[in-house]
């Protein structure tokens, strides 16, 4: 029996703990790119930087396509479900799913069978370049696996089910996909064994998903509930008007190493890749929190937004604060030990180590602006996410230009970190002008300063462990950390802000 909720005509009211326990949820559940960070200097010890960088392009390039596919549909019914009766969420789920993944499962076709004429436009090693239609061939199949994962998944969210996904994404998604690498290594699969690691790892969660899936809505019911018209056209114009923006996102994240690819022949284009997507992967450790806001507020403010719009403007500054005492000092762990981190990568990943202070400064300036975007994706109006994308776009094409010739990887992070964040701020600028919802009040002040306080103290210590080497540094800084977290957040946020992290706070003793 399907686990769902009672129809209700209006959502019930969102409160700051209602935020706050969703993105302690989703922020676990990402945890699983933190895993994935973990992991991937073990598959460039097993695979080599050039196997990997060709990995990287391959799955930026399935990424890039699912969120094509997609149209932007896990977004449509975060905006959709909340608001929705049970018969129409549970048609709009169907539709989603039928939209998406039959076209996905046709493009992965085509490509396994022109692979021969697509591999002639990446870049290899020689040891790769010799079975890269094989792989394309084989790894195209990860784009209908991974477009069922994110509709599911994103249903799931859409009924404020943040926690599920915990398992999916780390155990399941980054453990298993570890184990696998690990096994197809040893079992003698040189080049191939990271692919069908990935799609053995994809494949269990796929299966998960239908799982997860089924817990929050009658399967039952989706298969024999009808899909009206006014329905249909409410999804697909709901994810046309969000798709610029998601897309937009995902090509400032993926499209950079697939263009550094293509333009360096040979072994050259595919380290060129490996260095960036290593760089892009430690660098989204800060993205944690940012996503887990964007995540919790998606559907939580279009549910708020049924009632009153007004009474959002107190969890956007909520979530603006919080974001800001925990980024700043995450994101200067970071940039403090990012010389150390990349050595754990092998010999040549140091060439990474600019990109990866850039990309990390980009995160922190998107954290700090704050989750406006799925605001506007949720309740503006529909051409504004369209609006968003083409500024960011515009902006990372230009300086793409400008720098990425001369100062490679470290030019493209310039171009792909101003473009982004240049998107958060059109989203803030738009919020402030249609319903005089913005953040930066005194109240934000605060947790800003004890950000800056917070990353003051980390580089104070640092200075302080340097003459007792590297390893003793790397690990009082990482020790630190945590305290130091404790201390941004006591002084960060108010004591109601502080109530509103339930049981973390009075276990942490913050209340």
């Amino acid at each position: 029996m399907a686990e769902t909720p009672p129809a209700s005509p209006k959502p019930a009211a969102v409160r700051r703990g209602d935020v706050a326990h969703g993105a302690g949820m989703a922020a676990l559940a990402r945890l699983g790119a933190l895993i994935e960070v973990i992991a991937q200097p073990i598959y460039t010890w097993l695979f080599g930087i050039a196997t990997y960088g060709l990995y990287i392009v391959l799955w930026s390039a399935v990424n890039m396509a699912e969120k094509i596919v997609d149209l932007s549909l896990t977004q449509a019914l975060q905006r959709i479900v909340p608001v929705e009766g049970e018969e129409a969420a549970h048609g709009a789920v169907k539709f989603a799913l039928l939209v998406t993944v039959i076209p996905a499962s046709l493009i992965a076709a085509a490509v396994t069978l022109f692979s021969a004429d697509i591999a002639q436009w990446v870049s290899a090693s020689p040891e790769d370049a010799a079975q890269l239609p094989q792989m394309i061939a084989l790894f195209a199949w990860a784009l209908p696996l991974w477009t069922f994962v994110e509709i599911a998944t994103s249903a799931a969210r859409a009924r404020r089910a943040f926690g599920p996904e915990i398992r999916l994404r780390i155990f399941w998604e980054q453990c298993a996909r570890l184990v696998f690498a690990i096994g197809f290594f040893f079992a003698g699969f040189a080049s191939s064994g990271l692919l069908f690691a990935h799609l053995l790892s994809l494949a269990l969660v796929a299966i998960l998903s239908l799982r997860l899936l089924g817990r929050y809505y009658d399967l039952g019911l989706m298969l024999r509930v009808p899909v009206p018209k006014p329905l249909r056209a409410n999804v697909l114009i709901s994810g046309f008007a969000l798709s610029p923006s998601a897309i937009a996102r995902r090509i400032l994240n993926d499209l950079p190493p697939i263009i550094l690819n293509v333009m360096l022949p040979g072994t050259q284009g595919a380290t060129a890749a490996g260095l960036f997507g290593i760089a892009r992967k430690v660098a989204s450790v800060p993205l944690i929190v940012r996503q887990a806001f964007l995540y919790v507020l998606a559907p939580l403010s279009s549910a708020q937004a049924a009632l009153d719009r007004k009474d959002i403007a107190p969890l956007y500054a909520f979530s603006s604060r919080l974001s800001a005492a925990l980024v700043l000092p995450l994101g200067g762990l970071l940039i403090l030990l990012a010389s150390d981190i990349l050595s754990l990568f092998g010999p040549g990943v140091d060439a990474a180590l600019m990109a990866l202070v850039i990309l990390t400064a980009g995160r922190m300036g998107e954290a700090i602006v704050g989750p406006a975007t799925p605001i506007v994706e949720m309740i503006g109006h529909r051409l504004l996410p369209l609006v968003n994308s083409l500024i960011g776009i515009a902006i990372w094409t230009a300086l793409a230009l400008l720098f990425a010739p001369e100062r490679g990887a470290a030019g493209m992070a310039i171009a792909v970190s101003i473009g982004a964040v240049a998107i958060a701020l059109a989203a803030v600028v738009e919020l402030k002008i249609s319903d005089d919802l913005q953040p930066f009040d005194l109240p934000f002040l605060r947790g800003l300063f004890a950000g800056v306080i917070g990353v003051a103290l980390l580089a104070l210590a640092g200075s302080v462990l340097e003459p007792l080497g590297a390893p003793v540094r790397a690990v009082g800084l990482i020790l630190l950390f945590a305290p130091l977290c404790w201390v941004t957040l006591r002084l960060g946020l108010d004591l109601d802000d502080r109530a509103a992290l339930g049981s973390f706070a009075k276990r942490a003793r913050l209340v």
